[in-house]
């Protein structure tokens, strides 16, 4: 193989030499990257938002006093009942025949008591005369007492019997909208058992499911705002009216239920709706959700040093996220810079271009001193 000429050698060195030199420019003078920067928000506009549905404030199970068989059912779910109305019927025929029975035990009683009666007519006046005892009239006086409490017991089982009778049908205590049916016709039924779960009318609530770090912060009158699918962006004042004491044991949440008045705006029972808390405490900030990185599996933004435009990583600790923004309860000043997109493609010390969500150029100013 010929060596390399020396002319040769030598302008291979210097090729080499020349491109070196131009990827270290390069390196040293690379664009600076454009990203969208927004200074922290009002936590104003930091909210917790709870999914919920409306409830009625009040929902009593109805159940039949007697068990029996159900012979009809009269009512659907959804339907509108008013008070007293008949929801269910069970069949009569054994409690017609315990009524009957109950009757007919009174009638045998007060036979007894007019026997008794005339009895003790009888030796009162043999006893005035002296013809019999006095034992033997204390015992008639005995008898006829006797007849009467049977009396008085008959009566009173054949009004039991004729309440149990009445028991039969299963009727609305208030006014109201079956919201569940638990039985059919021709089901056998215990006494006491739900055969519907009736929503009164009056007034309306959302419930919701409030997770474990947050169930402190809501107490019984807490101001809340409750929003309805059907009404978006409207919201109606409310407040926490009740919180389970005890975390749901599957879900380990607590449930809560919150009153809103909707005025002249239609409820439904079922319809989904949405509950917003405003962060109480601490929380002064907020930045967007796209805008959280992380550092040392901790929370963190981007933040853009404003003479040198270079960025940063902060650790921040933050609230509860909110719909569009994260609560920053520390690490964040209101004067501060922050990235809002891309945060995962930004390295540390990196020089950018910062330009606003309409790609205008933001001239970044000083930050005040630091009081975090």
């Amino acid at each position: 193989m010929s060596a390399t000429p020396p002319i040769a050698r030598l302008f291979l060195l210097f090729g080499l030499v020349v491109l070196a030199a131009c990827g270290g420019a390069d390196e040293a003078q690379a664009p600076a990257r454009p990203a969208i920067v927004v200074q922290p928000a009002p936590a104003a506009a930091a909210l917790s938002v709870y999914a919920g549905e409306v409830r009625a404030q009040f929902e009593p199970a109805l159940a039949f006093r007697i068990g029996g068989k159900i012979a009809r059912r009269l009512v659907d779910v959804g339907e509108q009942v008013s008070k007293g109305q008949a929801l269910a019927e069970l069949d009569p025929a054994d409690v017609a025949l315990q009524l009957e029975a109950s009757r007919a035990q009174l009638s045998s009683a007060e036979s007894d008591l007019a026997l008794a009666n005339s009895e003790l007519e009888r030796y009162r006046s043999l006893l005035d005369r002296q013809l019999v005892s006095r034992s033997l009239y204390d015992a008639r006086v005995s008898a006829q007492q006797a007849a009467e409490a049977r009396v008085r017991q008959a009566r009173a089982q054949a009004n039991v019997s004729g309440n149990q009778a009445a028991y039969a049908v299963l009727r609305a205590p208030a006014d109201g909208v079956i919201a569940q049916r638990l039985a059919e016709a021709g089901q056998v039924v215990a006494a006491g058992q739900t055969v519907f779960v009736l929503a009164e009318q009056g007034e309306r609530e959302v419930l919701i499911s409030v997770p474990e770090q947050s169930a402190a912060d809501f107490t019984p009158g807490r101001p809340l705002a409750v929003e309805l699918w059907s009404q978006p962006g409207k919201r109606f004042p409310a407040k926490l009216r009740e919180i389970a004491p005890a975390a749901d044991p599957l879900a380990r949440t607590f449930a809560a239920r919150v009153s809103f008045d909707a005025g002249d705006v239609r409820t439904e029972i079922g319809q989904s709706a949405r509950v917003f808390a405003l962060q109480e405490g601490e929380a002064a900030l907020g930045v967007p959700l796209p805008a959280l990185a992380e550092k040392d599996g901790k929370p963190a933004v981007w933040v853009v040093d404003p003479e040198k435009s270079t960025v940063s990583l902060r650790p921040v600790r933050v609230g509860p996220y909110g719909e569009t923004l994260v609560p920053v309860l520390s690490g964040l000043g209101a004067d501060d810079w922050v990235v809002a997109a891309g945060v995962h493609l930004l390295l540390e010390g990196q020089r950018i271009r910062p330009i606003d969500r309409q790609n205008r150029p933001v001239t970044l100013a000083p930050a005040a001193a630091d009081k975090r």
